[in-house]
């Protein structure tokens, strides 16, 4: 069948019963392959359904109707994908949803890869590279930052930010290369306090750009906390606390807790992989031992530490033997049991880790706090989600490999080496740039870019 595989769906609802599921299709034939499944009450065809209209009838396979539909027409390239889209909406159960994706398979279509709606949207000019990376990124958050954050990337914020340096780049490479190719011509040189003011703005922008990266993956995916602290401060009720349910056991007795206790939380606007582990001391007891040892390694990895501290009793030599391994980590120090008297030697405390809160994990009292010390300690109060963020792992490298070529650009300036030196150091950052945006971009890279999108998007 002509076009046929050039026509793929796709359930794009999740795998689960719910109040509809949708089957999109997408391509040349879309509009064919629906009118095969679909027949509208009305009598009238998808094949000739103007875009953005709406069709009610029946869905039918080999073995005859078996559902309620509609079926939604997009026309080409007013499209998500910009080609000719049909979206079939039945019942939610799952049953249904998945023979009706069957019917239009057999119908003439061929089932799509990962993300290859969206793939087809970034080919078709539809999004950029970035903007298509923001969806999944937008269908993924876990929180108004996230959610805001990937909005603004899908609409362009990091790419015009991208773009800014990008068009430096490219008109410096151009102006050095025709004065280099064509003397003749009285192309004017370059002036050189302008060139390395250019380049260094250029430079100040990408170390920005990575300079949030760490701050943005926060937003986006959590971070890794230990809850960490001599044996009895109250981790595990802070732990139950955090989770709103008795996640950890909670007695009297020191050294309840041997093994690690994971919960994803979320404070705020942050997300937490939580862990509460064994409490820090030397024991003669070979499974709490075991369990402290898992709590050195976890301390080693955490992006987070909430160092926990009992108000009603002064600091001890297990106490000051955490606050001196905290000194160099992102940490917040809690004082908890507030609601006995206070003991703990507070300034003491502040002294290694700054981010200091008083709470009674008991009461609840204190918690708004612990959420504004979380919040500075990760810096994610001070993030402005619309102003673009580099986002994955793949656009952090191509800005680091274009911020490195600019300053090799302008160290080749400052060292008097030949323009052609300073050329090729242009060259790489300006493909770097323009990997990074999509504009030269090879199959292999949109592979990995579209690996991680779910089938139905």
């Amino acid at each position: 069948m002509a076009g046929s595989e050039k026509t793929i769906a796709a359930i794009s609802t999740p795998q689960a019963a719910g109040g509809i599921g949708i089957v999109r299709i997408s391509g040349e034939n879309a509009r064919q392959v629906a009118q095969r499944v679909f027949h509208a009450s009305s009598g009238k065809s998808v094949l000739a359904a103007k875009g953005y209209t709406a069709l009610f009838g029946r869905v039918a396979d080999q073995d005859g109707e078996f559902d309620e539909a509609v079926a939604l027409v997009f026309a080409a390239p007013k499209s998500y994908t910009g080609e000719d889209v049909v979206e079939l909406s039945c019942h939610g159960g799952l049953f249904l949803v998945r023979r009706l994706l069957a019917a239009v398979l057999a119908a003439g279509a061929r089932p799509a890869g990962p993300g290859e709606f969206t793939r087809r949207a970034f080919l078709n000019g539809k999004l950029s590279l970035t903007g298509a990376e923001a969806v999944m990124d937008l269908i993924g958050a876990q929180g108004k930052q996230a959610a805001a954050a990937a909005l603004a990337a899908k609409d362009g914020a990091l790419g015009k930010r991208i773009n800014g340096v990008k068009e430096t780049i490219l008109a410096l490479s151009a102006h050095l290369a025709a004065w280099v190719d064509y003397p003749e011509d009285d192309i004017p040189a370059l002036e050189p306090k302008a060139f390395q003011q250019d380049l260094a703005d250029a430079q100040q922008e990408l170390e920005g750009l990575l300079s949030g990266f760490d701050r943005g993956k926060v937003i986006r995916e959590g971070v890794e906390t230990v809850l960490a602290g001599r044996p009895n401060v109250g981790k595990s009720t802070l732990m139950n606390l955090l989770s709103g349910c008795e996640r950890s056991i909670v007695t009297d007795i020191p050294g309840t807790t041997r093994d690690v206790v994971e919960e994803t939380v979320r404070l705020r606007d942050v997300v937490l992989r939580l862990a509460d582990t064994a409490g820090l001391r030397d024991t003669e007891n070979p499974v709490e031992a075991a369990g402290v040892a898992r709590t050195r390694e976890r301390l080693k990895t955490a992006g987070l530490v909430l160092a926990v501290f009992d108000a009603s009793e002064s600091l001890n030599e297990e106490d000051r033997s955490l606050l001196k391994e905290l000194k160099k980590s992102r940490a917040v120090a809690v004082i908890n049991k507030t609601d006995l008297p206070v003991r703990v030697e507070r300034n003491e405390i502040q002294a290694a880790i700054p981010q200091v809160v008083e709470l009674s994990a008991a009461s609840g009292q204190g918690y708004e706090a612990l959420a504004e010390a979380v919040e500075a300690a990760l810096g994610t109060a001070q993030i402005d989600p619309a102003a673009g963020m580099l986002a994955t792992e793949r656009q952090k490298q191509c800005a680091l490999r274009a911020k490195d070529a600019v300053l090799e650009a302008r160290e080749a300036l400052e060292m008097g080496m030949t323009l052609d030196a300073v050329s090729v150091a242009l060259d790489d950052a300006a493909a770097a740039l323009l990997e990074l945006t999509g504009e030269r971009v090879t199959d292999a890279v949109l592979d990995q870019v579209f690996a991680r999108f779910c089938v139905g998007k």
